[in-house]
């Protein structure tokens, strides 16, 4: 019998997912095919599928409405041995996918010929955009919508797939109504093929309202009265709560990522939510590296775009005590604040985005870079520039090591202040590196700008005059049908 090493597969590597279409000729695969980028919560740590040869496990998405279709191939499977045998690969992953997802690949073909050429994402159209020439709509809905449960249960699988450590929401949570969800989608302007939809998933994000509860301060002894008013009234709208509204998830597939449309969707759903006046901070759910990058970029673009915010500097009358602490007044506490709750944004994130505006502001002379030149003290710095980037450096300092106080603490002092030294200079670094890619998006972004422009301008002097209607107007919502599933 052949060693098990033999019969296992790289479960990452025998996973491919695509989206496809219907068309004259049969289905047709969308751009190309691609595989998750992790498979441990599924598979195991192992991220090892074992009892087959040649294993092909194929997750096919209808590109509009996502209905999935699973076909799983293989060349050889492991004849049982007492209690070892082949992985059970559809149990395994029905618990990911909805039942529909099982069906034979025939009836998949057909049902997904059925979709209607005017179909549309459930929920509302929430915007229209250009990117790279091409049309992306968000849509905006509920989870408490039947169509958007269905939807949701479908794409869920991706979580684990691409987002470490994600896990899948609840979609008969009895709290569903407290989920938005958007979804972004391409919007095909020539569809080719008669009977094909015009929508290509590319993404979607969740966010949940959690409510926020204020008391006046100082807070009022309550009355029985008022006691009762508030735990028994039935005319209370608790949507009227002041809330924090958490992005829970946020994917764009690799078939349409590095594009800029993550930065794009996010910048999208953080102004619905600055426009929501229930809300008073919007924040993230254990974001990751990459997510951190496109956030941080974003919000500093947003901010920077704030009078007020621009107008935050590093108090260089500020005094530096001999024992080397940071100073209390380093920049102006009520200003920054009351541009943070302008911003909705949460403490901690409004502080990395101020380092990172303050950084940009410092004297070219101390301003830190990634080039292995660019030091950050150069031998041309004056006091003056020498004291600001110290000051700096000190706020920076204060800040990591309030939010990191337990862990430091187990150092010794000596030790303490290295580790806090090595922390910001890493920092300096990190934000150099933001602020070198917030202006190539700045300048890409300009770029797009005035290429739509030329290429409207084209399309005007071609056509004598402009569509008289826009697609988005021609584009009356469908009802989204909701399937047995």
């Amino acid at each position: 019998m052949s060693s098990n090493d033999d019969w296992s597969t790289p479960s990452s590597d025998a996973v491919l997912v695509s989206l496809v279409s219907p068309s004259t000729r049969g289905v047709k695969t969308i751009s190309h095919s691609f595989h998750p980028k992790f498979t441990y919560p599924i598979f195991g740590d192992s991220e090892e599928i074992f009892g087959y040869k040649d294993l092909e496990i194929n997750l096919r998405y209808n590109a509009s409405d996502m209905r999935p279709n699973l076909t799983i191939s293989y060349a050889k499977k492991y004849p049982a041995v007492g209690e070892t045998e082949a992985t059970d690969i559809n149990e395994i992953l029905r618990e990911f996918l909805p039942e529909v997802a099982f069906q034979k690949k025939g009836d998949f073909e057909t049902a997904i010929k059925s979709v209607r050429e005017d179909w549309t994402p459930p929920g509302e159209l929430d915007t229209t955009f250009k990117s790279n020439h091409k049309t992306f709509e968000v849509w905006k809905a509920n989870l408490a919508d039947p169509a958007v449960k269905q939807l949701v249960k479908r794409i869920q699988i991706f979580v684990p797939f691409f987002i470490e450590g994600g896990s899948a929401i609840d979609v008969d949570d009895p709290d569903a109504d407290r989920w938005t969800v958007f979804f972004l989608y391409q919007k095909m302007t020539a569809v080719g093929d008669t009977g094909r939809n015009p929508y290509i998933f590319a993404g979607y994000c969740t966010v949940y309202r959690f409510f926020h509860f204020r008391l006046p301060t100082p807070p009022p002894s309550p009355s029985e009265t008022d006691l009762e008013k508030a735990t028994l009234g039935q005319d209370f709208d608790l949507s009227q709560l002041p809330c924090r509204s958490r992005i829970s998830q946020f994917l764009v597939i690799p078939l349409f990522q590095g594009k800029g449309l993550g930065s794009r969707f996010y910048s999208h759903v953080f102004q619905e939510y600055l426009k929501h006046p229930q809300t008073v901070e919007i924040t993230v759910e254990d974001p990751n590296e990459a997510f951190d990058d496109l956030r941080d970029i974003a919000d500093y673009q947003y901010l920077r775009q704030l009078p007020e915010f621009q107008a935050l500097r590093i108090n260089t009358d500020v005094t530096i005590p001999k024992s080397g602490t940071a100073p209390s007044n380093i920049v102006d506490k009520a200003a920054c604040e009351a541009v943070r709750v302008k911003a909705k944004i949460a403490p901690r994130q409004f502080a990395r985005v101020l380092e990172m505006h303050l950084l940009s502001t410092l004297p070219e002379p101390v301003r830190p870079g990634i080039a292995p030149e660019k030091s950050a003290a150069a031998p041309n710095a004056t006091k003056e520039q020498q004291h600001e980037h110290r000051l700096w450096r000190l706020m920076a300092k204060k800040r990591i090591y309030k939010h990191n106080k337990d862990a430091l603490g187990e150092f010794e002092i000596p030790e303490r202040i290295t580790k806090l030294d090595e922390t910001v200079s890493s920092l300096e670094f990190d934000y150099a590196r933001l602020l070198i890619m917030a202006e190539e998006q700045q300048a890409m972004a300009v770029e797009e700008v005035h290429m739509n422009g030329v290429a409207a301008a084209m399309v005007s002097a071609a056509n004598g005059k402009r569509k008289a209607v826009d697609d988005e107007e021609q584009s009356v919502s469908k009802k989204a049908r909701v399937e047995e599933e």
